[in-house]
């Protein structure tokens, strides 16, 4: 027995893995493509375990992918595989195109083609979970309430407008050829392994390196965050016994303004690793020109995954920040590695006052 999994390297999906692994005994085939976000340093500690097997290759590489699910025979496939950052969309859509779009739409055509040649026993089994977001929804007014699976779609951003034509064509797929789909859409998560270019990582990076903590606008957009602990086995469970064809919102149900979700990490660090000067760090904030499009509050309303399936966030907003910043403060060396001349580059450009 086997599933794929669709970016594995990245940050949700090597969570996933990893959490996998330590709870199933079936193998997992990890097909990512490494981008700037893809570091298989986060799976160092699989090396030698033969119920990984890594693949480098794209998910819109329709021939790689045939021939890995000839191969290896899975009985799911898990889609992470995604550009996902709204900053880096805006500045270059393109490529949020091509994998979002373009990608998914490969992936599911030869998923199609897989599950339509299984026998019955493995057909009837067979399942297509695509990985999404809450931004595919819009963006909410301050006492609007939260987005539940019938919302309407209204994406913002070149992001959010890929993800929402990729959630789509997963929908088709199931109404038009019966593929066994499964659809989630998740808050914003954070935890252990998360690309630095993310608000959590980004700030306890740059106040940990001196740097100015970049806040957009007046800091007073809201998100609802979730711990990728939490969303991991959300997944799982929407795999295990999910309805075919459904939607499920995952949220942390821990709504927080931006600028306090700083403040928060400043004290966090205050109290593990004090400045040498004796000051906060929360005297680097920096407020920077606001980004175009800047959604103003997200959030997700989980009452049908805990209904149908019985799944809610173990942690909360305090937990969770805390188990991050004691992550990031132990695993330095993994955070120096991801930060390449590139990275710093980029977020030097998008980060300007």
């Amino acid at each position: 027995m086997s599933i794929i999994v669709t970016g594995g390297a990245g940050f949700i999906g090597a969570n996933f893995v990893l959490d996998w692994l330590r709870r199933h005994d079936e193998t997992i085939i990890n097909l990512d493509k490494l981008t700037y976000a893809g570091n298989l340093e986060s799976l160092a500690s699989l090396e030698g375990n033969a119920r990984h097997q890594f693949v480098r290759g794209e998910i819109g590489d329709s021939a790689l992918v045939g021939q890995l699910l000839t191969r290896h025979q899975p009985r799911a496939i898990i889609n992470f595989a995604a550009e996902s950052h709204v900053d880096r969309s805006i500045d270059g859509p393109e490529e949020f195109i091509q994998t979002n779009i373009v990608g998914t739409f490969r992936l599911l055509d030869a998923a199609r083609h897989y599950w339509a040649d299984l026998p019955a026993e493995d057909k009837a089994r067979f399942r297509f979970l695509h990985v999404s977001t809450d931004e595919v929804y819009g963006s909410l007014e301050h006492n609007e309430p939260a987005f539940t699976e019938i919302r309407r779609y209204e994406p913002n951003s070149p992001y959010s407008a890929s993800k929402a034509a990729s959630d789509h064509l997963v929908r088709a797929y199931h109404h038009t050829y019966g593929l066994p789909v499964l659809t989630t859409n998740c808050s914003n998560n954070y935890g252990p392994f998360q690309f630095p270019e993310k608000l959590i990582p980004l700030v306890i990076h740059n106040a940990l390196a001196g740097k100015p903590l970049p806040i957009y606008g007046d800091g007073q957009q809201v998100r609802d965050w979730l711990y990728v602990e939490d969303h991991c086995r959300a997944i799982r469970r929407v795999l295990e016994a999910g309805r075919i064809g459904e939607t499920y919102n995952i949220g942390g149900g821990s709504q927080q303004v931006n600028l306090d979700v700083v403040r928060t990490l400043c004290s966090q660090l205050d109290t593990l690793l004090p400045r040498s000067d004796g000051n906060s760090y929360q005297k680097q904030i920096t407020f920077v020109k606001d980004r175009p499009g800047h959604d103003r509050r997200y959030a997700i309303d989980a009452t049908k995954i805990d209904r149908e399936l019985g799944w809610k966030p173990a942690e909360t907003f305090e937990t969770g920040i805390q188990k991050t910043v004691r992550w990031y403060l132990a695993n330095q060396p993994w955070v120096k590695n991801v930060t390449s001349g590139a990275y710093r580059s980029w977020v030097e450009r998008q980060y300007h006052a």
